[in-house]
Parts: C-alpha cells; sequence; structure tokens
C-alpha cells in the first residue's frame, strides 16, 4: 500500500488539469505575444486564468501576476515593495515562523539597509497583536505575514492584522503569504485589507513552476526581472501558458466543494491526532482543531531521529516529511519549533504528516496501525 502524506510539500496533480495542460501544450502553443491565431489562442488562457482567479479572490484581474511559484512571488512581493518605498520608511516587519521564501528575502533587504523586526510567537505558532502594535512605527512600510504556517498549520490573525496595519498606518503594505492557506481557507485580500498575496499551484493539485502574486492597484512596486515587458513590465519573461492554464484549473477544482473537502480533512486530522496521541513517548506541536489549518500535524517522537522514523515509514510505502521540504537538503533545526518552544531534544525528532483531498480513512488508519508497529521497536534500538 502506498500513502503519501506529505502533501505540504507538493501534491498530486488533478488528472483535469494534466489532460488541460496537455491540449495547450501540444495544440494551443504559440506565444501570447504573438499577434497571429496561435498567439491569440494562447492569451485566451491567460485570460481565463484572470478571470478564474480574481473571481475566486474577489479581486480585479489586472491585479493578477503569474509567477513561477510562491518563493518568486514573496520575493517580488518584498523587493519590489521595498525598494519602490523605500523614501518613505526603511522598516519592515515579519514573524519568526515564516518560509524561508520570506525569512531568507528579508535578511537579504537587511544586508541592503532595511531593519527588519521579526515578531514572535506563542506557543501554538500565533503572533500577538499587540506585539504587531508595539513594532509599528511611521517608518514600517512593509509588514509580511504568513496565512497558514507549513510546518505546524498554525493560523496567524490574518484579518485582524490587516485592520491593525491600515488603522495604524494606511501607507503601510500588508503582505501575505498564502502558499499554504489558499485552497482551504476563503481568501478575500480586499475585505481583509491584504496588499499583496502569494499563492503556489503545486500546493493546490496544480502544476509546479507557476503561482500568482496579487497585487492591489494602488501599491508602489518595482519589478525584479527585466526583459521584454511581460505582464506590464512587472516580471518580463514568455508567460508559461500551459502551467497558467493548469493553474487556473486546479483553482477552479479545488474551490468546487471546498467547503466538503475542509470539513472531511479536519475530521481526519482529528482522527490522526487521536490515535497518534496513544503512542508513548509521542508530542503533537501546536493546534489540532478548527483553529489550525485542516490538513497538517506535526508529530515529535521523543528518542527517535526524523531520518530514522520517516526512512521507516517510507520502507512501509508512506511517504511524510521532516520538515520543510525546501530546506530538507539542508538539514538544520526548525526556526518554527524553535520559536514555539519546543524542547531541543525533540527538534530532531519531528515528523510532519500533510493531508489532502486524495487521502483516505484506510490510508490515516493503515499509517497509525504502521506507527504502532515501529515506534516501540525503534526506540528499543535507539539510544535515548
Amino acid at each position: 500500500m502506498e500513502v503519501y502524506l506529505d502533501n505540504s510539500a507538493t501534491t498530486r496533480c488533478f488528472d483535469d488539469v494534466a489532460a488541460f495542460m496537455t491540449h495547450v501544450m501540444c495544440s494551443d502553443y504559440g506565444n501570447p505575444s504573438s499577434l497571429h491565431m496561435k498567439g491569440v489562442q494562447a492569451e485566451s488562457y491567460l485570460r481565463y486564468a484572470k478571470e478564474t482567479i480574481a473571481k475566486t479572490l474577489k479581486i480585479n484581474e489586472k491585479e493578477i501576476l503569474f509567477t513561477s511559484g510562491g518563493t518568486e512571488a514573496d520575493n517580488i512581493a518584498l523587493i519590489g515593495t521595498a525598494m519602490a518605498n523605500r523614501r518613505a520608511g526603511k522598516h519592515l516587519i515579519t514573524t519568526k515562523i515564516e518560509h524561508p521564501a520570506v525569512l531568507q528575502t528579508m535578511q537579504y533587504l537587511e544586508e541592503q539597509g532595511f531593519k527588519v523586526t521579526y515578531l514572535p510567537v506563542d506557543g501554538s505558532g500565533r503572533i500577538h497583536l499587540e506585539d504587531l502594535q508595539r513594532a509599528m512605527t511611521k517608518e514600517t512600510i512593509l509588514v509580511s505575514i504568513m496565512h497558514t504556517n507549513n510546518e505546524i498549520g498554525s493560523l496567524q490573525p490574518v484579518a485582524e492584522a490587516g485592520a491593525l496595519i491600515k488603522k495604524m498606518n494606511p501607507h503601510t503594505v500588508f503582505h501575505v503569504d498564502a502558499v499554504q492557506g489558499f485552497g482551504k481557507f476563503r481568501i478575500y485580500p480586499k475585505k481583509m485589507n491584504i496588499d499583496l498575496l502569494s499563492v503556489s499551484g503545486h500546493k493546490i493539485h496544480g502544476p509546479k513552476g507557476v503561482g500568482f502574486l496579487y497585487v492591489n492597484e494602488k501599491v508602489k512596486i518595482k519589478p525584479i526581472i527585466y526583459g521584454g515587458g511581460q505582464q506590464n513590465g512587472l516580471r518580463s519573461g514568455t508567460e508559461n501558458v500551459p502551467g497558467i492554464a493548469g493553474l487556473a484549473k486546479a483553482v477552479e477544482l479545488i474551490y468546487a466543494d471546498l467547503d466538503r473537502d475542509v470539513e472531511r480533512l479536519y475530521y481526519l486530522k482529528q482522527k490522526f491526532a487521536e490515535g497518534v496521541s496513544r503512542i508513548e513517548y509521542v508530542k503533537i506541536n501546536g493546534l489540532t482543531g478548527r483553529e489550525s489549518a485542516p490538513h497538517v500535524i506535526s508529530v515529535s517522537v521523543r528518542g527517535i531521529r526524523s531520518e530514522v522514523l520517516l526512512h521507516a515509514l517510507e520502507d512501509k510505502g508512506i511517504y511524510v516529511s521532516a520538515g520543510s521540504a525546501c530546506s530538507a537538503r539542508k538539514p538544520q533545526p526548525s526556526a518554527t519549533l524553535k520559536a514555539i518552544g519546543v524542547e531541543k531534544d525533540l527538534l530532531e525528532s519531528t515528523i510532519r504528516f500533510s493531508f489532502s483531498v486524495f487521502t483516505t480513512e484506510e490510508e490515516i488508519d493503515y499509517t497509525l496501525q504502521t506507527l504502532y508497529d515501529i515506534v516501540p521497536m525503534l526506540r528499543k534500538y535507539t539510544r535515548h
């Protein structure tokens, strides 16, 4: 039996998305900048994608910028906004548990002379609005707070943070990394005072290598990629038409039965949480109820290193993660786990399980039974 529980790293593409992309690649393969009919056909897919995404987020079509994924969207949002608004101030705010695409970009901006405040989080992985309020100054030009944490599934008070930011300084730009939240929640940027929103296609059963950035039309932002002037000069380069078409189809499908799918995910997560909690020496990191994401759960097993448990599960056909896939090739203690106060000896003993619409109850049962069998055995043969 094969069980894929690493959906926060990437998801299996919807069959309809793959078929749609194949048609675009093999039949309507023109360059959208070309003036002939093949170009017009290709451009029609870009319009379809913008209409689909705009309707889902309740935004204007012209506010959508297609990117190569969440990382590029985050980079454009942070670097482009910081550089365009540096005369107004050089203070930026983010949290200690952001994705590396945000944290490392913030570190780069510090090297360029910007000052960054990193907000702490509590034991459940949430910021406190009081800390955000204290951090805000007249020099604050940008705040970046993720919607859903990719490691422990904590949810940030994004709407409340947006209202606070705009109340204190209407000119401060609010960026939200929604790579893990989009497709699990209904997100309306204008209602939530979000100026910039990053999304990635392969987290919602779309293709890899494509995403988008919502850019409020009032935001002052500079491009970080120059060339042919595509997408109003903000992101040059021939558009990835098959990828963009596949992204739009995935958006359609993931939101088609969102409420039903999310209910089912919460059910599976609760079942898994209750089952795994019965294992001795197991600790769940963060929250598991409705105040957390429906698809992510972080588990520490005292006395067993992450890699050992990961490969033991893999031997049984179960695929999980030891943390963020973006940093898995260079293992280091998780900034998120440290920020929420996970004990030192558990930092290297943590596994992330993440579910999707394809996950079945049978797979959850099989995974739990496998953990019941192998955890005591691994602890018996591991020094601790």
